[in-house]
C-alpha cells in the first residue's frame, strides 16, 4: 500500500499536468480533508517533494484557508539550469541532494541514464572521502557538469 505522502505527491502532480498553464492552485485544508490527513502532512509533502531543485516554485498565501499556489518550471530550459547552478546548488551539496536533482533530470529527459551513471560516479562518497571539503567539491563537480549540459563553461 501507497504512503499517504506518495498519493499526495501523484494527486498533485496530476492536476499540475492537466493545468493548461502548469500551475494550480489549491486550498491546503480542503487537500487535508480529501485525503483525511493533518495539513502538516500537506506541507510535508509540498516542502520535500516540490522543491525547486525538482523544478517547482510555490507560493504560499494566508488568509481563506491557506491557498498554495505551485508552478511547474520547465527544467530542460537552459536558464533554469543557470538558476540551479547559481541559486540553489550554493557552495555544497551531499551525495544525497545531488542524486534528488539527477533523478529529477531522468525523469524531465534532461539527461540520459548514461549520462546519469557518468554523474553519479563523478560525486559519489566512495570517490571523495569523507573529508570536510567533499561537499563543496561535490558542488563544484555538478555545477561544472550541469553547466556543460546547456553548452556553457
Amino acid at each position: 500500500m501507497a504512503r499517504i505522502s506518495n498519493i499526495i505527491e501523484e494527486f498533485i502532480k496530476h492536476l499540475i499536468n492537466e493545468a493548461e498553464t502548469g500551475e494550480i492552485e489549491i486550498k491546503r485544508n480542503e487537500l487535508a480533508n480529501k485525503f483525511e490527513c493533518a495539513p502538516s502532512q500537506i506541507n510535508y509533502v509540498l516542502t520535500t517533494r516540490f522543491t525547486s531543485e525538482k523544478g517547482y516554485y510555490i507560493e504560499s498565501r494566508r488568509g481563506g484557508g491557506g491557498y498554495i499556489k505551485i508552478f511547474k518550471t520547465d527544467i530542460n530550459n537552459d536558464k533554469h539550469i543557470k538558476n540551479m547552478v547559481s541559486n540553489i546548488i550554493g557552495d555544497s551539496l551531499t551525495n544525497e541532494q545531488c542524486n534528488s536533482i539527477i533523478k529529477e533530470f531522468i525523469e524531465e529527459e534532461v539527461i540520459s541514464l548514461r549520462e546519469a551513471r557518468i554523474m553519479r560516479a563523478a560525486i559519489n562518497d566512495r570517490l571523495l572521502n569523507s573529508s570536510d571539503s567533499e561537499k563543496e567539491i561535490r558542488a563544484s563537480i555538478f555545477k561544472s557538469m550541469l553547466l556543460v549540459l546547456i553548452g556553457g563553461d
